[in-house]
């Protein structure tokens, strides 16, 4: 008899969450700049915040891979800290859908909005997190501030936002990489079957 072999390769739905996990589980385990967790831990802590919050799959999605734009350069330090929102959201593009991109895509922003229309969002930041907002353009004037609102998925961009900056716990017990696997899955799967 003979061994179908075609059964024991990954699917292409399994090869991208593969390749996604790869680069979250070897450079994610560095640390992330100066906070006190690595990248991987806090993409994980940022997914199981979303979780815990009851967010729909493609926002714990986009939880977990908001920061992956830095991790997609050969050379982390290759690409602007104020673009990883842009680069991770056009490599998601070609996998997931807009629920979990735009997110993704808007949460660098989305820390702006916060900044401008919140007295005390700033004050809460971490060193790192407030570095980087200048290298993002500082706070929004009241005129990005009101064109960022009409986003259909600034809401969404928002919750991500709050989740970024409390995931940053040394130390935190939230669940692995693997977790997110079958959620991951279906979201890629559902989209290419649109």
């Amino acid at each position: 008899m003979a061994l179908d072999v075609r059964a024991s390769r990954p699917s292409p739905t399994e090869r991208v969450i593969d390749e996604l996990f790869e680069r979250l589980g070897s450079l994610g385990s560095q640390r992330y700049g100066l906070e006190p967790v690595s990248q991987l831990e806090h993409a994980l802590q940022c997914a199981h915040l979303a979780q815990s919050e009851g967010a729909h799959d493609d926002l714990i999605g986009a939880a977990l891979l908001h920061d992956i734009g830095h991790l997609m350069q050969d050379d982390l330090h290759e690409a602007a800290p104020e673009d990883h929102a842009v680069v991770g959201a056009a490599l998601l593009s070609t996998w997931f859908g807009p629920a979990l991109v735009k997110p993704v895509s808007l949460h660098a922003q989305a820390k702006r909005y916060l900044v401008a229309t919140e007295p005390t969002y700033y004050s809460g930041l971490s060193v790192a997190s407030r570095r980087s907002l200048r290298w993002q353009g500082g706070a929004m004037t009241p005129e990005q501030a009101e064109a960022f609102c009409r986003h259909p998925y600034a809401k969404c961009a928002l919750r991500l936002r709050v989740w970024d900056d409390r995931a940053k716990d040394r130390g935190a017990v939230v669940p692995r990489l693997n977790h997110y696997r079958t959620l991951l899955e279906r979201l890629h799967a559902g989209t290419r079957l649109n």
